[in-house]
């Protein structure tokens, strides 16, 4: 396959142009991804300092976080919409379009984080059917009880992170999530440990901190975007406006692909949680630990993702399918650079990185085997992740949902079944079950399914939008 950046190294103008696309791209992704890893940053808080309570407090929380980040991942898809809609309304000068569509994902977002918060509800009584030891069973159960009424909160600020994004404006989105980190570490202290008089409420403590920094996010950036001239031409809430079904329907149509795309993949990390809970606190404790690094490393690539959909988005809407199409190649140059750097990483200090989790030595061996397996699935990972982000630029949602659901649902989590439980009734499946490696070597299996399948469709979607005068330097 042959890419516009079969041309970057032979003319100079074309390397003057990559490296003008890579700085617009970072300047536009760089605070994206401090807030990212700030976010992402409480749940590693969550999990270190429960790690430090005690192994239940450890094995309780990551059961619950495993609910929780199947929940808010699938909403954050599904309030995705309003990215590529919005970066297509400014794209095209169309200002006048935003705050309705806005207005509309708000309302959308309302009613998908109340069913989110029903679901939560339901799948905490799914803990009661499960092998738990009784503490971490109970533990469980409250946390995603407690955070279940953070999901309409969270939902609800998505649609202003994509908002605000989508608009080229991601330096605040970057401080509020510092100031939120810096807020959860504080809470998290004060209620898990019981600090300065606060009850010592242990890895629950971790969930009233989730709940209370949600609720933080969302009222700073409703409050910035308020005083902010930057979003005074396209503020969304200077008026009222019921809710408008057809475009509710359009969004929707737009948004629910990708739900379902984030559900499929998050599910098969979820899931895991739950399938392994049976071999012991020491195997959910390490699967946790090594998703929760692995997620935080995730949020460079995503990140760069979320940027790269804004600038596709921004030049498909002036109508340059050209210029969209060389910006997602450099997009995942760009990524797969940093993945051949972060496996290095991972893989040399993988026992260092279990040891700032937890103290439990079992556990500190079994996450350094499962961040070996991290290790080997970041290229691949990064460049699903950042073509799928190419793709939805495009508004092309459906069939990027069909590539994840077939490769985690149809060929990983089957075949981290066979791995890690080994069932005897499957003759090919491992004599004895292998626990999380077995999974985390079919996640391998399906991330690089997934990268693959949507290296192809970025390349024929981009062709497709291409003028006829062009479609042969692409070939």
């Amino acid at each position: 396959m042959l890419t516009p950046l079969k041309h970057v190294f032979r003319y100079p103008a074309q390397r003057g142009r990559l490296v003008a696309e890579l700085r617009a791209l970072w300047q536009l992704a760089w605070p994206i991804l401090i807030g990212q890893l700030a976010t992402v940053g409480m749940a590693v808080v969550d999990v270190a300092m429960a790690g430090h309570a005690s192994a239940q407090d450890l094995a309780g929380v990551s059961l619950g976080v495993s609910i929780w980040n199947m929940l808010i991942i699938t909403l954050m898809g599904l309030m995705m919409s309003v990215n590529p809609t919005v970066a297509h309304q400014v794209g095209a000068g169309d200002l006048r379009g935003v705050p309705h569509v806005v207005r509309q994902a708000l309302w959308k977002a309302l009613g998908l984080g109340l069913l989110a918060c029903l679901l939560a509800n339901w799948a905490a009584l799914l803990f009661n059917h499960m092998t738990l030891e009784p503490r971490v069973r109970d533990l469980a159960i409250d946390f995603t009880l407690i955070t279940s009424l953070a999901m309409p909160l969270f939902a609800c600020y998505r649609v202003l992170y994509g908002y605000s994004t989508s608009i080229n404006q991601t330096k605040p989105l970057m401080v509020i999530a510092l100031l939120s980190l810096l807020l959860n570490i504080v809470v998290n202290g004060l209620l898990v440990f019981g600090t300065l008089g606060f009850p010592r409420l242990g890895g629950l403590g971790c969930a009233w901190a989730t709940l209370i920094t949600v609720a933080f996010n969302l009222g700073a950036l409703l409050w910035w975007m308020h005083r902010s001239s930057a979003y005074h031409s396209t503020w969304p809430l200077g008026q009222f406006e019921a809710p408008h079904w057809p475009e509710i329907k359009n969004l929707l149509k737009l948004g629910l692909p990708i739900g379902v795309t984030y559900f499929a993949e998050t599910s098969a990390f979820s899931l895991i949680a739950l399938l392994v809970a049976e071999f012991g606190s020491t195997q959910v404790a390490a699967h946790q630990i090594a998703l929760n690094f692995t997620s935080l490393v995730f949020m460079v690539p995503l990140s760069l993702g979320l940027a790269l959909l804004t600038r596709v988005g921004q030049s498909l809407g002036a109508g340059d399918p050209v210029q969209a199409r060389f910006q997602a190649w450099v997009g995942v140059a760009l990524g797969l650079g940093f993945a051949v750097l972060s496996a290095v990483l991972i893989a040399v200090f993988a026992h260092q990185i279990a040891w700032a989790y937890t103290s439990d030595t079992a556990v500190i061996v079994l996450t350094a085997q499962l961040l070996l397996l991290a290790a080997v699935f970041q290229l691949s990972d990064t460049t699903q992740v950042i073509t799928s982000c190419a793709i939805r630029g495009y508004k092309v949602t459906r069939s990027p949902m069909a590539i994840h659901l077939t490769a985690f649902w149809v060929f990983s989590l089957p075949l981290g079944y066979a791995l890690g439980i080994a069932p005897s009734w499957l003759t090919w499946a491992p004599a004895q079950p292998m626990g999380a490696q077995g999974f985390w070597i079919a996640l391998v299996v399906g991330l690089t399914i997934a990268a693959l399948g949507l290296v192809w469709l970025l390349r024929r979607v981009a062709l497709s939008r291409l003028p006829d005068a062009h479609l042969g330097l692409g070939r």
